[in-house]
């Protein structure tokens, strides 16, 4: 199995952290995949609202086995079948594979992720990663907006077949939040350059700090390409509505964080300059107590992140209870296992401050400020979780004699995005749902606009890079389809 560099030595750098087990623990490891009669691994059906298996339906016991066997050229092949980016997934995908691996009903399930990592880590070392050069073009144009991973894999595949695809990427780099959403030390984003450039050499052409809506009007892109397809991602942050909320040192998540990765980039990935920085937007994090609002991934990665600035304390408010330590009988296997997680940014901030960062149950009421207008603390209160018996419907209540005060220098709001921006669906004139997520016919892409499709977390709402691959792949297939009255994606 893979594993990660010590809490005491990943801490000190923004290095990437994954260590790849050895072939001969992998071996072994894959072995065990071979006792499984049914592979739900590979299914990517819904149960009970929530994803079991891989959206992408992975070939995962063939690929296994070529990896117990040892054959990891083949192996690579087979991934390679379904698969755009596992260098991407097998670094930053919860493993919805594992999950629901027929090994984890009895006891630990098989490794598949770190499989993963071994098997892409192993064919780019070798050089058997080579982008599909077409031998022909259709001469049809189809323009990409937003280039994270469902941009990405759309691109691959069309480009693949022999259309003409050009990426807009309104950051000066490609990747989307896979590049500025996730902190280096999971995916270092030299990974994302190495795929990149392969693309670029196939025939993709991607411009970057070009926005779609604003730069280029929508409809001079619609005359100018035969299709384009909208994978924006779920870009508008879900705010905390409280008094005090206008005080100096309050920001959201995604701004922090692609804040401290475009410093890392610009300094050539030198984690020193990054952790001695003082010019970010938010000064220096040294020597500050620092408040995360929200429970997920992206809250973790702040606590990481805050850890390796250097901040003083660092607190994890979360609103909903803490999830068992195993799974509860109203939980079973194969659904998605709803336990607690402590993840690698507690880890660390474990280590570092000596105690679990994360208060559960607790939301925050009112940010204090002091006279000159700068954060100085937030008041919390505990919640109570209220079922009504007649409805289900499931409410929060404040607990009377909760309220504490928790001293604060800088709040970060990793509360979860709401749906794609105004600003780009208004330009195109599609339908939005409920959520402002960019709204199609169930299991399809096709906006309601003529030749404009969608894809990714702009047509599912936030969710997961995996989940975005897949959305890309199949957008692909249906403007393929309707570009040539056929796919062979």
């Amino acid at each position: 199995m893979s594993t990660y560099l010590s809490v005491e030595d990943r801490i000190k750098n923004f290095d990437e952290f994954l260590r790849n087990a050895s072939a001969s623990e992998q071996s072994v490891q894959a072995l065990r995949c071979m006792s499984c009669g049914i592979p739900f691994c590979q299914s990517g059906m819904m149960i009970s609202g929530m994803a079991s298996g891989c959206p992408l339906h992975n070939l995962v016991p063939e690929t296994n086995e070529l990896v117990a066997r040892g054959n990891m050229e083949q192996a690579y092949v087979r991934l390679s079948k379904t698969h755009s980016f596992p260098e991407f997934t097998s670094r930053v995908c919860p493993a919805l594979c594992e999950a629901a691996c027929t090994q984890g009903c009895v006891g630990e399930p098989v490794p598949t992720k770190s499989n993963e990592a071994v098997i892409i880590d192993y064919a780019f070392e070798h050089g058997l990663v080579k982008e599909i050069h077409p031998k022909q073009r259709t001469e049809k144009k189809v323009a990409i907006v937003g280039s994270g991973p469902s941009g990405l894999a759309a691109a691959q595949l069309l480009n693949r077949r022999g259309h003409n695809v050009t990426v807009f990427e309104r950051n000066d780099r490609v990747g989307g939040l896979l590049r500025y959403g996730i902190p280096n030390m999971k995916l270092d984003k030299r990974k994302i350059d190495r795929r990149v450039k392969l693309m670029e050499e196939a025939g993709v052409v991607f411009k970057t700090n070009v926005n779609i809506g604003v730069d280029i009007k929508a409809k001079d892109l619609l005359k100018e390409y035969d299709r384009v397809i909208l994978c924006c991602g779920a870009s508008n942050p879900r705010n905390i509505v409280a008094e005090g909320r206008d005080a100096e040192g309050i920001y959201f998540a995604v701004d922090f964080l692609k804040e401290v990765s475009k410093k890392l980039m610009d300094n050539d990935y030198n984690s020193e300059i990054v952790m001695k920085a003082n010019d970010f937007s938010f000064g220096s994090l040294k020597g500050k107590h620092v408040i995360v609002i929200g429970g997920g991934d992206t809250g973790n990665d702040c606590v990481g992140t805050s850890v390796r600035l250097g901040a003083s304390s660092v607190t994890q408010i979360e609103m909903m209870p803490a999830s068992p330590v195993s799974r509860a009988e109203n939980n079973p296997w194969p659904e998605w296992p709803k336990i607690l997680k402590t993840d690698y940014g507690q880890q660390e901030a474990i280590h570092v401050y000596g105690h679990d960062p994360r208060i559960f149950e607790t939301t925050v009421t009112e940010f204090l400020k002091d006279d000159k207008g700068k954060l100085k603390a937030v008041k919390t209160v505990q919640l109570e979780r209220k079922i009504d018996k007649k409805t289900g419907k499931i409410t929060f209540e404040h607990k009377k004699g909760s309220e504490k005060e928790i001293k604060a220098d800088i709040v970060l709001i990793a509360a979860g995005f709401l749906g794609s921006q105004e600003y780009v669906t208004k330009a195109f004139g599609v339908d939005v749902n409920v959520r402002t997520n960019v709204d199609t016919k169930a299991g399809e892409y096709q906006t309601s606009v003529e030749n404009v499709f969608t894809a990714g977390d702009m047509h599912r709402g936030q969710s997961l890079v995996v989940w975005a691959i897949a959305e890309g792949r199949e957008a692909a297939k249906a403007v393929d389809k309707s570009l040539m009255g056929y796919t062979n994606l």
